[in-house]
C-alpha cells in the first residue's frame, strides 16, 4: 500500500451513470490485476474504494458508478485536479493460478477489473474468454474495448436487447473455470455453475486495509477481511451464508 497524489487526466461518460477516469501518478503498488484504490475526497470522512481496471508505470484507469455523494463528486471532477489516494489495496487475481481457457465473468461495474485481468493473461500466453452481463443494451460497455484485445466476447442482457437473453450464467459452459466479478447473486450463481475460479467479492470498508475488521466475511478457511485478504477469493474457500427468510 503507498499513499499517492494522482493527477485527473480524463474523466468521460461511457453509459449513463458510468465514467471512466484517467489518472497519472505512481503505480508502483499495483502488483495484480482486482487490486483497488482508495479515494479521499473533500468533506466525506471515509474514502472511496474503486477498482483498478487497467495500469501502467506511468498512471491508471478506473471506472465507476456514480451512486452516491462519493461518486457524485468523482463525476464532477475536472482534468487537472488531484486525488489523494491509497494505492495497490487487496488481493488481485492469480495470473499463475488461471488455466489458459479460464472465463472471466464480470457483471455491470463488475467489468472493469476484468480487462486489465484480460491483458495480464494474454501476456502469460493464456487464452482467456470473456462473458459480460448487463440489464440491457444502453448499458452496455467495453465490449469493444475487450474484442481489440483479440479475445472472444459474449455480451448478456436479461432484457435481450442485446447479445445473449438473459444472465450471464446463460452463456457460462458448466464446469468452467471462473474469473468473476459483480454483484452478490451472480458471483452465487456463477459458483454453481464452475468447477473452480477466482472471485472477487464487494463490500462496506471503513478502512480500506484491514485495520478497522469491518469487511471481514466468514470462508471455509477462517475469517478474511475482503479489503486486505480480497476482494479476490478462491472457488474452494467460499462460503455462502444462508439468506434470510
Amino acid at each position: 500500500m503507498r499513499e499517492v497524489i494522482y493527477t485527473i487526466q480524463q474523466n468521460e461518460v461511457l453509459t449513463a451513470g458510468v465514467y471512466r477516469m484517467a489518472l497519472s501518478g505512481d503505480t508502483s503498488a499495483i502488483a495484480a490485476p482486482g487490486q483497488f484504490i482508495d479515494i479521499q475526497l473533500p468533506g466525506l470522512y471515509l474514502r472511496r474504494p474503486i477498482s483498478v481496471c487497467d495500469w501502467d508505470e506511468g498512471g491508471l484507469t478506473i471506472i465507476y458508478k456514480v451512486v452516491g455523494n462519493g461518486t457524485a463528486q468523482l463525476a464532477g471532477m475536472k482534468p487537472g485536479a488531484a486525488l489523494n489516494c491509497l494505492s495497490g489495496l487487496g488481493n488481485g487475481y492469480d495470473v499463475a493460478a488461471c488455466p489458459d481457457d479460464a472465463v472471466l465473468v464480470g457483471g455491470g461495474v463488475g467489468v472493469p477489473p476484468l480487462y486489465g485481468l484480460a491483458k495480464r493473461l494474454l501476456a502469460a500466453g493464456k487464452r482467456p474468454s470473456v462473458i459480460l452481463g448487463f440489464n440491457s443494451a444502453p448499458e452496455v460497455f467495453y465490449e469493444a474495448e475487450f474484442r481489440a484485445l483479440g479475445v472472444p466476447v459474449t455480451v448478456t442482457t436479461a432484457d435481450g436487447s442485446a447479445g445473449v437473453k438473459g444472465f450471464v450464467t446463460a452463456a457460462l459452459p458448466e464446469g468452467a473455470y471462473a474469473c468473476a466479478c459483480g454483484p452478490e447473486p451472480m458471483l452465487r450463481a456463477v459458483h454453481a455453475r464452475a468447477s473452480g475460479g477466482q472471485f472477487s467479492f464487494e463490500a462496506r470498508m471503513g478502512c480500506g486495509f484491514g485495520a478497522c475488521m469491518g469487511c471481514t466475511c466468514e470462508t471455509l478457511t477462517g475469517y478474511k477481511r475482503i479489503c486486505r485478504d480480497g476482494p479476490v477469493l478462491s472457488y474452494e474457500e467460499i462460503r455462502w451464508q444462508q439468506k434470510k427468510q
